[in-house]
């Protein structure tokens, strides 16, 4: 575990020499949260509207935190790195140093997005506090719950991006998957929550990657509850297993590829 804290603490002393890197990516999030919260105060056109369970505030906190995460955790470490690596078949080197693979690449990508988190995070609290004023029942002695879900979300969508990269075995680019996978995070997790969608949708949405992503621990964040966050701690721990076995399985395959073809 030493050596991998040490990348990611070495990871994290580079990244901070491109500032100029993350002051363009807040500008962007600021951007873009700007034109969804002015879309949300348009839609309720009474402050004190509920829609779908939704107050105004609690809406404009939810686009506020799953655009967050969005941004933080979407870096070319684990989208373009690992499939360059197995084109260039430069992957070959990093199968010869005297750690793993895999655990470089994650403790590599959380030293990245771990200055960009805290910046985001402040970001997004001033914008809502701008917009909306505090987030009403907020309780600091639930904040270690809403840490956990929030970390898993983040793990869970690092492990995704790092199947998705291990396409680059069989097919010429993974690209393309990453772009279909961000958008399905960007469009249908972040602007709107689980319940603006048809009923018929939900179940379906509430079993895809969304729910323990973005909307899972946002919901419990904004709308704190034990039950919903024993929901979503359990529906990531599943996830966290199968996404696991499932890297495990095509690296695995990947590399037994490479070595057949003398890679």
């Amino acid at each position: 575990m030493k050596k991998y804290f040490f990348i990611y603490k070495t990871t994290i002393m580079e990244n901070l020499q491109y500032t100029i890197n993350l002051l363009f990516g807040i500008l962007g999030y600021f951007l873009i949260s700007f034109v969804f919260l002015n879309l949300w105060k348009y839609i309720y056109s009474d402050p004190s509207q509920v829609i779908e369970g939704y107050t105004m505030t609690q809406m404009v906190w939810y686009v506020i935190l799953t655009e967050m995460m969005w941004f933080s955790n979407n870096n070319g470490t684990l989208r373009r790195q690992i499939s360059q690596d197995i084109k260039s078949g430069g992957i070959a080197y990093g199968l010869n140093k005297p750690y793993n693979y895999l655990n470089f690449m994650i403790s590599k990508h959380f030293g990245e997005i771990t200055i960009r988190l805290g910046i985001y995070l402040t970001v997004g609290i001033l914008t809502g506090y701008m917009f909306v004023g505090k987030l009403p029942n907020f309780k600091i002695e639930n904040l270690p719950y809403m840490v956990i879900v929030f970390f898993l979300g983040m793990l869970i969508n690092s492990i995704i991006r790092m199947i998705i990269s291990n396409f680059s075995f069989w097919i010429e680019d993974a690209i393309p998957f990453h772009w279909l996978y961000d958008k399905l995070i960007l469009v249908i997790g972040t602007i709107f929550p689980v319940e603006m969608f048809p009923k018929a949708l939900q179940p379906i949405i509430k079993c895809s990657p969304i729910y323990v992503v973005n909307y899972g621990p946002t919901k419990v964040i904004i709308d704190f509850s034990i039950d919903m966050f024993f929901n979503v701690l359990m529906a990531q721990l599943i996830y966290i297993g199968g996404t696991v076995l499932l890297l495990s399985f095509f690296f695995q395959k990947g590399v037994k590829k490479l070595n057949v073809n003398g890679g």
